[in-house]
């Protein structure tokens, strides 16, 4: 009888359960759930629907059920730092606030007023982000919704204490944050104390592979089933570059809405040149360190697709930008483009005159490409280290035109594969928690054996 590990993998823009089991020494998975994810505005604010969210993981679980394909364990994974406070009731206060609201730039001189940012970036490592969970924090003492909250838990944690009852706050997700030390890997005291937060909200972090608990007796009922939920790495990119199937460390792009570039360290480099390049040092298991750099990534083509007024595919948008020849670009990492009313009228006015689509496109692949160019050659240089090879992870494998630009801009060997890594990562960090897998290299060996991987090197 086959073990079914579950993992709930939910993206900013979409989620999905995918069931995964060890089938003669290969890892096999079936997607059995999928829905749309997004955040709503609400009286002005952007905020996810978190009752919406919490229905949608349900939901894929009673799938699970009615297929006959009921799941042991299950890890859930989300995008990083947003989070949800609790009552002494423990209902929510509100809802969970999107990183793309905008509440959070009066928070930033506040901050930094009371730490500067060369002091936390020494302590955390945590590069600049204006929507980094210590600046959304900030704007809930401002606003009063601090007060009355007993818990703090990332979404992910959230989700756990949902179907299990259990408050956990797991590590490499709390690194997103901003307030963990990167010497000790738990919550900065100092931090908490100049911020005038209450201490009580932080406690102990878990490594991934702890168990949660099993479901609660209410949630049990509600499903039919019972099953343990671990933590997997719950930042999802924490859990996708686990499943980059590489002997050794080289550079990775996690490529999705995000474009997450960096390399694995047993090390956090929160030296001045790490700091002034706004490289991160995000937590990974073990104690071990993602050093990487946020890039816009595939969002601004998502939001450009969803502005034509007809449906068109992404090769079709791949296509377009592959028929023009332009040295036009855009900078991906503007802030102007994290958020837009309109981005096609956000690019345009970027370049400086009005473009067609065909062309609008192309000047996004330019920026990503010549982004990862110089993210590249920054991480070189921060690390002492030149690599050959570049490891593309998750939904932007299948964005061919993109993989031929970052080969051709870096100058270097594309490793692309697997796709699904997210939902790789997550579910053999459940193995490794139950001990059906002994650790991540063994769990590299399987990934290898179980999914194919293609190369591009630029001539």
């Amino acid at each position: 009888m086959k073990k079914y590990y579950l993992a709930i993998d939910i993206g900013a823009s979409s989620g999905r359960h995918i069931l995964g089991w060890l089938e003669d020494g290969q890892l096999k998975l079936e997607e059995i759930y999928r829905f749309k994810n997004g955040s709503k505005s609400v009286d002005g604010h952007l905020q996810w629907q978190s009752e919406r969210l919490i229905g949608e993981v349900v939901a894929g679980l009673k799938k699970a059920k009615e297929i006959g394909k009921v799941p042991e364990y299950i890890g859930v994974d989300t995008w990083a730092v947003d989070y949800a406070l609790l009552d002494k009731n423990d209902k929510i206060i509100g809802d969970i606030y999107s990183y793309r609201d905008s509440r959070t730039q009066a928070e930033i001189e506040r901050v930094h007023n009371l730490l500067s940012f060369d002091q936390l970036y020494s302590k955390t490592g945590i590069q600049f982000q204006p929507f980094n969970t210590i600046y959304q924090l900030s704007a809930d003492i401002t606003s009063g919704k601090i007060q009355g909250a007993e818990s703090f838990l990332m979404l992910p944690d959230y989700i756990n204490f949902r179907l299990t009852g259990v408050k956990k706050q797991e590590y490499t997700n709390a690194t997103s944050t901003g307030m963990v030390n990167a010497q000790t890997h738990q919550w900065d005291e100092e931090i908490i104390e100049k911020l005038g937060l209450p201490s009580k909200l932080f406690d102990q972090l878990s490594q991934p592979g702890s168990i949660v608990g099993t479901f609660s007796e209410e949630m049990q009922k509600e499903l039919g089933y019972q099953a343990t939920v671990i933590l997997p790495a719950t930042h999802d990119t924490a859990s996708a570059v686990l499943a980059a199937p590489l002997d050794s460390a080289v550079p990775y792009i996690s490529s999705g809405t995000w474009s997450l570039l960096g390399v694995e360290s047993p090390k956090a480099y929160t030296d001045e040149n790490s700091q002034n390049a706004n490289y991160s040092n995000e937590g990974s298991i073990d104690y071990n360190f993602r050093y990487q750099k946020n890039i816009m990534g595939t969002w601004i083509i998502q939001s450009v697709r969803n502005e034509q007024p007809e449906e068109i595919g992404f090769g079709e948008l791949a296509d377009m930008a592959r028929g023009v020849n332009t040295e036009l670009f855009i900078d991906v990492n503007d802030n102007r483009f994290l958020s837009p009313v309109n981005m096609s009228e956000e690019i345009d006015a970027a370049i400086g005159k009005p473009l067609n689509l065909e062309t609008r496109m192309a000047v996004i692949y330019n920026g990503l490409a010549l982004s990862y160019k110089q993210a590249i050659e920054e991480l070189e240089a921060n690390v002492g280290k030149k690599f050959a090879t570049i490891n593309v992870i998750g939904g932007g494998c299948r964005d061919t035109y993109l993989n031929e630009l970052t080969s051709k801009a870096t100058g270097k060997k594309v490793i692309i594969g697997p796709i699904e890594a997210t939902s790789i990562g997550n579910i053999i960090m459940q193995m490794i928690g139950v001990g059906d897998i002994e650790d991540i290299v063994q769990a590299r060996q399987i990934i290898k054996k179980s999914f194919d991987v293609k190369e591009i090197v630029h001539e």
